[in-house]
């Protein structure tokens, strides 16, 4: 999950907001005023104000912390009047001395050694307002981040450089092929689509066809993606679908984990989680989001495809126990259960867990869960 405004007020709301009430095993902290510009402001003058109470509140909750390093200061930076569309110039370029990247890297690794669990080398490196550096210049970026960071916390993870839409796939292949793979232990990338969440299936295939061209064999994690397209959703039953047909998806894909963005998002994202009014009361798809996570935890998937058009049929397996979510892209129809599934149950994703009447359902945008 990300969250924005647990230590910080979030300019659209001028309000800190309470901890997410749904559960989730681990935070990224990106929109969270943890750049390298915020915590290094000036040449070893560090700033941990934030970065300090968002661990401890990580170690509290019992959740993992995935922390991007990026983000030049204009001291630090190639190009420190560099215009990159994000309010703070010269973020996007590289360093114009290693060194200043290797002290950074060094700092904030044995600040919190045992502390964050992974490091992710930037962020969507693709996009020109978040790099403007070269392929090269981000591999060498990434070997002395990763070098440093085992030598001072060998347990912890470090993620490769998230890529996202547009040319993403392009880009981490460049980057796999000067070398890049072996300076890190998970392949980050950014899953948005903006398309309907069935979109995430081609996507990870393509993604996957990289790694496997480039002969890389390391977990792919999603360290990003939520809705910004559609603009708006129009009504909360679309928003509740899309977010847990892209969990199960992803999921399905061979994505090992998904960073929801974001829980208390308003300005940018269009699939909100929480209502604006207090950054508290849940939507349909934060709902969905708790659910989903009940239907997934423990279980393992089988299959997932569309044998029909519209028509996706997850198979999971669960203490040696066969279940079903089924759901249709394009609205309400019947669906037929399978007499050998010997299906005794069902659960609508917004709905309670009831004992199945006949062996024809009403299936819609929103999966169900069916069980023996």
């Amino acid at each position: 999950m990300h969250i924005h405004g647990i230590d910080f007020p979030r300019p659209n709301t001028k309000r800190l907001t309470p901890w997410p009430d749904v559960p989730f095993g681990a935070w990224r902290l990106h929109d969270a005023y943890v750049r390298w510009v915020d915590l290094e402001p000036s040449r070893n003058e560090f700033n941990f104000t934030h970065l300090d109470k968002y661990v401890a509140t990580a170690q509290q909750k019992q959740v993992k912390v995935l922390l991007p390093l990026y983000g030049s200061p204009q001291w630090a930076s190639a190009r420190p009047t560099e215009d990159n569309r994000t309010g703070t110039p010269g973020t996007a370029a590289e360093p114009a001395d290693m060194e200043d990247w290797r002290n950074f890297v060094r700092t904030v690794a044995t600040r919190y050694k045992g502390r964050i669990e992974a490091y992710e080398i930037w962020n969507e490196p693709n996009l020109t307002m978040f790099w403007t550096g070269s392929v090269k210049q981000l591999v060498d970026m990434s070997r002395e981040a990763f070098r440093i960071i085992k030598s001072v916390d060998p347990d912890a993870l470090v993620v490769l450089p998230a890529c996202t839409s547009g040319n993403g796939p392009q880009f981490l292949d460049d980057f796999l092929k000067q070398g890049g793979a072996q300076y890190g232990d998970v392949i980050g990338y950014h899953f948005y689509v903006s398309k309907a969440p069935e979109a995430i299936v081609d996507l990870a295939v393509r993604v996957k066809d990289v790694l496997r061209s480039n002969h890389v064999d390391k977990p792919v994690w999603n360290t990003e993606s939520g809705w910004h397209d559609p603009s708006t959703f129009p009504n909360d039953e679309l928003g509740a679908a899309y977010i847990s047909r892209a969990l199960i998806l992803g999921w399905a894909a061979g994505v090992s984990r998904f960073y929801w963005y974001s829980w208390d998002g308003h300005d940018w994202v269009s699939l909100e989680m929480v209502e604006l009014a207090d950054d508290v009361t849940k939507k349909p798809a934060a709902k969905a989001y708790a659910t989903v996570q009940q239907w997934l935890l423990g279980a393992t998937v089988r299959s997932c495809d569309s044998a029909e058009a519209g028509k996706w049929t997850c198979e999971l397996e669960r203490n040696g126990k066969r279940q079903w979510m089924v759901w249709n892209t394009d609205g309400a129809v019947a669906f037929a259960i399978p007499s050998d599934w010997h299906v005794t149950y069902d659960t609508p994703l917004l709905g309670s867990k009831d004992k199945l009447k006949n062996a024809q359902i009403q299936i819609g945008m929103t999966p169900v869960l069916l069980e023996p």
